[in-house]
């Protein structure tokens, strides 16, 4: 319900307000990746048992991002969680070299709402303007 009531009312108002200040409306998201070795079915000769050699030694990463429907994309690696401290980077990053103001749209995040993340974007009002999906709508966000 509330998803929907954000497609048909806040997204369409938001949209009229990028329009009227020429701003650029992107969708961000973060997402963690792994390097676990697959486990499943493999291809042995007949009558032979496959073995599949794994060090057990794991690493990852996480990546933020940002895109648009115009087909514009950016994006951020990072070792580590993304805190509060990180995402502050990546709205750094994200409005670097933008001639416009960008009007992100992210979930419920903690780092997207953290006081450190509001700070920096009142700091920069003129450059970024966050909005907010509604709670367990991963559908609303084409990144």
């Amino acid at each position: 319900m509330l998803a929907k009531a954000w497609q048909d009312t806040q997204y369409p108002q938001i949209a009229k307000r990028a329009k009227r200040e020429a701003a650029l409306i992107f969708f961000a998201d973060e997402s963690g990746i792994r390097s676990d070795h697959h486990s499943g079915t493999t291809w042995a000769p007949a009558g032979k048992t496959p073995v599949v050699k794994a060090t057990g030694a794991r690493f990852g990463f996480n990546l933020l991002s940002a895109v648009n429907a115009q087909g514009r994309f950016r994006f951020m690696t990072v070792q580590g969680t993304v805190n509060a401290n990180v995402f502050k980077e990546f709205l750094k990053r994200l409005i670097s070299g933008v001639d416009r103001k960008v009007f992100l749209i992210v979930d419920g995040h903690p780092s997207h709402k953290a006081k450190l993340v509001q700070q920096f974007v009142a700091e920069n009002v003129d450059r970024i303007e966050l909005f907010f999906l509604p709670p367990y709508s991963p559908e609303l966000n084409p990144d």
